[in-house]
């Protein structure tokens, strides 16, 4: 078992941070059986994080709380709890003071926000992005699911198809992006699968995908960070 001494990494949240996910080592968690890529983290096993999780067949957790609540994106396989089934696509937000025991039957991998809500934010949501109801975007050839709002904080999955450009933005509370599938672009540069990006608050850019991408988006989020 190995558990994380107090990190810092990827935590100057005025700076703008690109990573290719699939290029990072993975390291042990308490959990044998589980483990992880660090994007960003400040703490120790309690922590502000974000993280790609890999469960391996058979893997779970004893019960634990989430003091400042958990969301997670089921990427591969199917995660369960004591709640429920949560395949692949399905987002999972458990809110603060929240607590479960996970598990994956046949291993699962996850993508993992840790103490990012609001204390106010008390509502779980679960949304299997594969099966919900989709709405047309700002412009043509994207398509939009809201997954969770709270105050200045939006998170949503967006569908580009190929040849979609948008205008340029600035990021009030800044923009973070997870690609799921395909190639988000804009115009400092190229950033496939597995690629995570956070813009800081104030920060502006003009993306666009030539081949078509998939991405999980939270905006408005670093406000008080």
């Amino acid at each position: 078992m190995s558990a994380i001494a107090h990190t810092l990494l990827n935590n100057d949240y005025a700076a703008r941070c690109v990573i290719d996910s699939q290029a990072l080592p993975w390291q042990q968690s308490p959990s044998p059986l589980v483990h992880r890529r660090l994007l960003e983290r400040d703490g120790g096993e309690v922590a502000r994080a974000t993280s790609i999780v890999r469960y391996d067949a058979g893997a779970r957790f004893d019960h634990h709380s989430h003091g400042l609540g958990e969301q997670i994106l089921v990427l591969e396989g199917t995660l369960s709890d004591e709640l429920g089934d949560y395949p692949a696509g399905t987002y999972l937000q458990n809110p603060p003071g929240s607590g479960h025991a996970p598990y994956s039957i046949d291993g699962c991998t996850l993508f993992v926000k840790l103490r990012y809500l609001d204390p106010a934010d008390t509502e779980r949501v679960v949304v299997n992005t594969r099966t919900a109801s989709w709405f047309q975007g700002m412009v043509g050839g994207l398509t939009v699911l809201p997954l969770s709002t709270f105050g200045s904080r939006h998170t949503a999955m967006v569908r580009w198809a190929p040849g979609t450009y948008f205008n340029p933005h600035r990021h009030h509370g800044g923009e973070e992006i997870l690609v799921v599938e395909g190639v988000f672009s804009d115009e400092h540069g190229h950033y496939p699968a597995g690629s995570w990006l956070r813009s800081p608050h104030g920060s502006q850019h003009q993306p666009y995908s030539v081949e078509g991408c998939l991405i999980l988006v939270t905006t408005g989020h670093l406000l008080n960070t």
